[in-house]
C-alpha cells in the first residue's frame, strides 16, 4: 500500500468533517453583540440632537421666502452645475513681473 495516496473513504470524511465544522462555525450564535447592535449610532444621534422635540413643538412655517422664490433658487442652483463658472484674469496691481 502507498502513503503517498488519499483513499476515497478518508476523502470522504474529511469532506464531511469540513463541511459540519464550516456549518457549526457559522451557526454560532451572539446574543450580546445582537442584543447591542446599533447602541452606539442612536447614543451619537442623541448626542448631537440639540432639540429633539423641536419638531413637535415649533409647527410654524419658515418665514421670509414664498414657493415661488424658493423654487427659482432651487432651480437656479441646479443649474449652475450644469456649465462651468466662467474663468477670469488675476491682474497683477502694485506688482512688477521681473523676468530679467
Amino acid at each position: 500500500m502507498k502513503h503517498d495516496t488519499v483513499t476515497p473513504r478518508f476523502a470522504r470524511w474529511l469532506m464531511v468533517g469540513t463541511v459540519a465544522l464550516g456549518a457549526t462555525a457559522c451557526a454560532t450564535s451572539t446574543p450580546r453583540l445582537d442584543a447591542n447592535m446599533g447602541v452606539a449610532v442612536r447614543e451619537a444621534r442623541a448626542v448631537q440632537t440639540l432639540n429633539p422635540q423641536a419638531s413637535e413643538q415649533n409647527r410654524d412655517p419658515v418665514l421670509g421666502i414664498d414657493g415661488k422664490a424658493a423654487s427659482e433658487a432651487q432651480r437656479r442652483y441646479v443649474d449652475s452645475f450644469k456649465a462651468p463658472p466662467k474663468t477670469f484674469e488675476i491682474i497683477n496691481i502694485g506688482g512688477a513681473i521681473t523676468g530679467d
